[in-house]
């Protein structure tokens, strides 16, 4: 696992560097500490709201995309004169329920998403760290970034691929949502397909079961998940030897039996994208993506009691 010094975090913009007050205090004071209020002047006067936790966006944008174009990494192509990660840093940006924001790249792109980052305003964004060399090295980097900074236990972190540009924020909401209730959710899709489970038959694959479609389901991201059991999944998948999960709700699936996974629903805007193919496709949803994330975008700066 990589470990990042505060130091090499985002030297440009030191603001960045720093985890906002919700990510950098202490545990038990972010979770049980309340600050002094003076007694109520009438028994009318509303309690104060009880502190919430921190709702941390990972957006990954560390894959080196070898089957788009090894030359243009796929985080970096503009989609609607917008870059990949752009798109997927507004998800959450706009989102008036995000708190925070950490962006994991490769060494090849960390200038490049430095800089989009610093000309996008994107103030959530606290900081820019390096991922590794598969998926879940930067799954880790992350969660090991935020436990060096206090994140509390029960913080909701929401795990997203920044090649997942366009999705919608019922989906990130419902995330959200689902982890009052459980310790771990992902966005999904139900299949449309019938799915065939197979096994090797000498050279040749041949159908070994086919399970019911209704119960089959297409995983998206964001996956999401209380802090402490998506740190606990990766500390007991780091003693298998065998460890190679693509998806980090398979590692709570295969590590932390006992816990459910909600179900959240997706959408055919939440697509992928792994070829020059799928850029094309996603292009038809940058229009909807744009009128919807301005309305957010403006929503986010009104506060409720101005609404």
């Amino acid at each position: 696992m990589r470990e990042e010094s505060q130091e090499s975090q985002h030297d440009r913009q030191p603001d960045r560097a720093r985890q906002s007050q919700a990510c950098d205090a202490d545990p038990q004071e972010a979770v049980q500490s309340q600050p002094a209020t003076e007694p109520a002047e009438s028994a009318a006067e509303p309690a104060a709201a009880p502190a919430q936790v921190p709702v941390v966006a990972v957006v990954l944008a560390a894959g080196f995309g070898t089957r788009f174009d090894a030359r243009n990494p796929k985080q970096l192509v503009a989609v609607a004169n917008k870059p990949v990660v752009c798109w997927s840093i507004e998800a959450f940006e706009y989102d008036p329920r995000i708190t925070d924001i950490v962006v994991v790249v490769n060494p090849q792109v960390r200038d490049e998403v430095e800089r989009l980052v610093d000309e996008g305003g994107y103030a959530k964004v606290r900081a820019i760290i390096e991922g590794g060399a598969e998926r879940v090295d930067s799954t880790e980097s992350a969660l090991q970034m935020l436990a060096d900074f206090g994140i509390p236990q029960d913080a909701k972190v929401l795990i997203h691929d920044s090649v997942r540009p366009f999705v919608e924020r019922s989906s990130i909401d419902g995330c959200i949502d689902a982890l009052d209730e459980f310790d771990a959710a992902t966005v999904a899709m139900a299949s449309t397909d019938t799915i065939l489970v197979t096994e090797d038959l000498g050279d040749r694959k041949v159908v070994h079961a086919v399970p019911d479609r209704s119960d089959m389901f297409r995983a998206q991201t964001p996956q999401a998940f209380r802090f402490k059991t998506i740190r606990r999944a990766y500390e007991l998948a780091a003693q298998d030897p065998d460890f190679h999960p693509t998806d980090d709700t398979r590692v709570v699936v295969d590590y932390l039996p006992d816990t459910r996974v909600a179900i959240v629903a997706g959408s055919e805007s939440n697509m992928k994208i792994t070829t020059q193919d799928d850029l094309e496709m996603v292009k038809r949803f940058a229009f909807e993506a744009t009128r919807k994330r301005a309305i957010d975008r403006v929503q986010g700066m009104v506060r409720p009691d101005e609404a």
